[in-house]
């Protein structure tokens, strides 16, 4: 392989986390597999931003909670000014509401910090492919939270009412891919891929991309 060839399969990675330890243990982790380079730190959000402004990562891994800016709204704001950059994520709560708060800003990587050395080399190679990624225990979590607030209001869960091929298209959605992307793996058109879309959503009772996302990690459809 040539030295060109070899640089193409480097994947570069900031690490932002307000622990120094932390931070070296995480660029230990994941400079310890071939084709990942750490090639900056921050130990807060607004030097988040600065370092990856400088260096322009394929990958952030941001702890949510760091000093002067947030780890989610320092994503927020990552990938608004840099889209092809894609966010990990690390987290000590699995409740729905950071979820859906990562959801709603595009991150399709989060992990619970007490698995980050089983899950984060997972959720790597996940956004390298373009896919989400959480950590099973996030969702295994938020299945028991669903099957409660169900039993709670005498619902059903209407997973079941879904046809084969509308699992199938919720699974490939939930998992990052765009409608153009799952006419290509199904062999369909976009066009009859969003009328699938547009009745999965309707059946389900779901309103945007962030709700088809959790839906599917309640369901243990996507975790990587």
């Amino acid at each position: 392989m040539s030295t060109i060839e070899a640089a193409r399969r480097v994947t570069t990675i900031v690490v932002a986390d307000d622990h120094s330890v932390v931070r070296k243990g995480l660029r230990f982790l994941l400079e310890s597999h071939d084709g990942l380079e750490v090639v900056g730190e921050a130990q807060d959000g607004m030097e988040a931003l600065r370092v990856v402004e400088e260096t322009s990562p394929s990958i952030v891994v941001m702890d949510i909670a760091m000093p002067r800016l947030n780890g989610i709204d320092a994503a927020s704001q990552i990938l608004r000014r840099s889209p092809a950059t894609n966010v990990i994520l690390l987290s000590m709560h699995s409740a729905e509401e950071y979820l859906i708060r990562a959801l709603n800003i595009g991150v399709r990587a989060y992990i619970l910090k007490d698995s980050a050395e089983d899950d984060l080399i997972r959720a790597v190679r996940s956004a390298e492919s373009g896919q989400s990624y959480f950590s099973p225990a996030i969702a295994q979590a938020l299945a028991e939270e669903h099957m409660r607030q169900l039993r709670s209001r005498q619902l059903e869960d209407s997973y079941e009412l879904l046809t084969e091929r509308e699992r199938h298209i919720l699974q490939l959605l939930a998992e990052g891919r765009s409608n153009k992307d799952v006419a290509a793996v199904l062999r369909l058109s976009p066009y009859t891929v969003e009328t699938h879309r547009t009745h999965i959503m309707r059946k389900l009772n779901l309103h945007s991309t962030a709700e088809i996302v959790l839906y599917a990690v309640r369901k243990k459809l996507v975790f990587g």
